[in-house]
């Protein structure tokens, strides 16, 4: 069994609830969503074939006790549910960031699901895969990455539809970098009283980089 891999590295989480510690990302190479301010185009498509016990020892080695699998769309390669299993076992916190599109029951439960939902500006409304929410655990995120104000009411809208405050640990609102002025994000938050999560990405904050390092 071996998987498609863009990169393995260590750097601190950029998003989230665990934002700021020190965590290896697992990039999975692949996607089937183009969302218009993609960041990680550059793991559409290439990689390397690691077998899973290779991407374990390469984990292992750097130390760190969060392990967070990422894309890329992670779901889109089947043996990214056994590697989140191998990682569960050997005793890490992992988390997954997914896309939205892709059917999440098949995760382990041990594993904390970050999932988007794509917002209109993204291009990829479309492929939501709203059966997936009904399956978020107490302790999952769920993420909007938001462009402009319609963006913004468009997914205030889901959040009290979907009742999602009450239905995970954290709703997290982050602008689009480059597009949406953070400030302005914040202060509709603030003024429409959300029970979100503001964010930013710290890994630009930081290095200006997407790759977080």
């Amino acid at each position: 069994m071996d998987l498609r891999i863009t990169e393995i590295f260590h750097s601190l989480q950029g998003e989230a609830r665990t934002v700021g510690r020190p965590t290896v990302f697992v990039r999975l190479t692949g996607c089937p969503q183009r969302c218009v301010w993609c960041d990680t185009e550059y793991a559409f498509q290439g990689g390397e074939r690691w077998s899973l016990d290779a991407v374990l020892a390469d984990v292992a080695g750097r130390g760190a006790r969060y392990v967070t699998v990422t894309g890329g769309e992670p779901l889109a390669q089947p043996n990214c549910l056994p590697l989140l299993t191998a990682l569960c076992d050997a005793g890490y916190e992992v988390s997954l960031e997914t896309g939205g599109a892709m059917d999440i029951s098949g995760v382990d439960p041990r594993v904390v699901v970050v999932m988007d939902i794509k917002a209109p500006a993204s291009g990829e409304r479309h492929n939501n895969r709203v059966e997936n929410i009904p399956l978020l655990k107490p302790a999952d995120q769920v993420k909007f990455v938001l462009a402009n104000r319609g963006d913004y009411d468009w997914a205030r809208m889901q959040v009290d539809q979907h009742q999602l405050a009450e239905r995970v640990s954290d709703v997290l609102f982050s602008p689009v970098w480059g597009q949406l002025p953070p400030a302005d994000l914040a202060a509709w938050i603030l003024e429409d009283r959300l029970p979100v999560r503001f964010q930013m990405q710290l890994h630009k904050l930081l290095w200006d980089d997407a790759r977080g390092r």
